[in-house]
């Protein structure tokens, strides 16, 4: 790399539509030479299911290449719109607490096969319309990705089988999380399919059991 990147991120959509001529200045002036732009943004690029809008992405490439200034596109997949929860509102993550509530970022359910098909869509829709702008040095793969508090279906059907993967025998699951105590023994992997929550909170074996797998 022969060049020191120094940048902040942009949020064209967040501002009055006559200011990037201005926040450019002040980028060039303190010696910024690289934006991230478009995540959070999935609400701005597709407003309705299928109906794409890339004006806000395309201004700022264009005004910052003009400008000598670099970008990093980030996937804008960590606050759903309200079209995609309205349709599927069993995206929202289900914590200990119960189904979280649209509104907040950060409140889908990351292994729900209905978010990913949508977040996909959505990531690769955003790279064929931006990948050969002369502007991009790289990508951000998502934003502070984490596993949101989740304790959902997908979420604990993926924890039961990546503990079948690591524990043949569940005789030796059961020793390694010391499960006889308290009566948590689990005897068979059908046991943790029918752990339903928030109606009970989990005991506190079984939920370090959950914490070590996330």
């Amino acid at each position: 790399m022969s060049d020191l990147y120094y940048g902040v991120a942009y949020y064209d959509e967040y501002m009055p539509e006559d200011r990037l001529a201005k926040d450019i200045a002040l980028m060039r002036e303190t010696g910024i030479n690289v934006v991230r732009i478009a995540e959070s943004t999935w609400s701005t690029l597709e407003p309705q299911e299928g109906e794409y809008h890339f004006y806000h992405i395309d201004r700022v490439l264009n005004a910052m290449h003009e400008a000598g200034i670099a970008v990093i596109i980030g996937t804008p997949t960590y606050a759903v719109p309200a079209w995609l929860v309205a349709k599927h509102p069993d995206i929202l993550v289900t914590t200990a607490e119960g189904q979280q509530k649209y509104g907040p970022r950060q409140i889908m359910d990351i292994v729900n096969p209905t978010f990913r098909r949508y977040a996909e869509n959505i990531i690769r829709t955003l790279i064929a319309h931006v990948q050969d702008h002369p502007a991009i040095i790289g990508w951000q793969l998502d934003n502070e990705t984490k596993h949101y508090d989740n304790v959902g279906r997908y979420m604990q059907e993926g924890f039961v089988r990546s503990l079948q993967e690591k524990y043949p025998s569940l005789d030796q699951l059961n020793r390694d999380f010391g499960l006889d105590y308290w009566s948590n023994r689990i005897d068979s992997w059908d046991d943790f399919r029918r752990w339903k929550t928030p109606s009970m909170p989990a005991s506190p074996v079984r939920s370090r059991a959950i914490s070590a797998s996330r």
